[in-house]
């Protein structure tokens, strides 16, 4: 085969590969969750109705996690939850696993009022060095200056582990990014991130050292 119709195919076959290649891993995550969900409901429906249905599994824990959803937003069903979760806190093992999950999550959630606060940009591992991060939260130190620190996660192994690093409050660069936006950028390993954003130069907060 002529090398210039090797090339040819090469690059198409390629082009083909990265583009299918995130569609069959979407499809296969989701087909996981709902395979495994809809395992672990068949036995009782086929038990109550004598037959497989399948995919009724699944259904019905799309709808438990909807009312769950609707209960938890309202006045009763908030007041249900903080009691149950109060009662979690009593069982000696998940008490210790519980909190740190739950804030885990809670900071993905879309009603959260902790968590990540915004998507930003810090100098991280050393100074003229530029990671992106989450914004925590504020932090006061007696006796230093500056008193006032920002508090920001900076994901170093995908997002699950990360550094928690300290910064002066006027060194946190704003990205003007979502932080749905953000996760999506370091999942993808930051090529999912738009071609410009505010660089951290000469002008305002986080600007580099000189």
């Amino acid at each position: 085969m002529p090398a210039q119709i090797r090339s040819w195919f090469k690059v198409r076959f390629f082009t083909g590969v990265f583009v299918t290649l995130p569609v069959v891993l979407t499809a296969w995550v989701f087909w996981l969750f709902y395979a495994s969900v809809d395992d672990f409901m068949a036995p009782l429906y086929e038990h109550l109705l004598g037959r497989h249905i399948p995919g009724l599994g699944f259904l019905t824990a799309v709808l438990i996690i909807f009312f769950v959803g609707v209960f938890a937003t309202n006045v009763v069903g908030r007041r249900v939850l903080q009691w149950g979760e109060r009662l979690i806190l009593y069982i000696p093992l998940v008490r210790r696993v519980y909190p740190t999950v739950k804030d885990f999550v809670d900071a993905f959630s879309p009603n959260r009022r902790s968590g990540f606060r915004e998507f930003v940009i810090v100098q991280h591992p050393r100074d003229g060095a530029y990671s992106y991060g989450f914004l925590t939260g504020d932090v006061r130190v007696e006796g230093s200056k500056p008193d006032t620190f920002a508090s920001v996660y900076v994901p170093t192994n995908h997002l699950y582990l990360g550094d928690i690093v300290l910064v002066p409050r006027d060194g946190v660069v704003s990205t003007g990014l979502s932080v749905e936006d953000g996760i999506r950028i370091i999942l993808s390993a930051g090529t999912a991130a738009p071609p410009q954003l505010p660089s951290p130069g000469a002008d305002g907060p986080g600007a580099a050292p000189s």
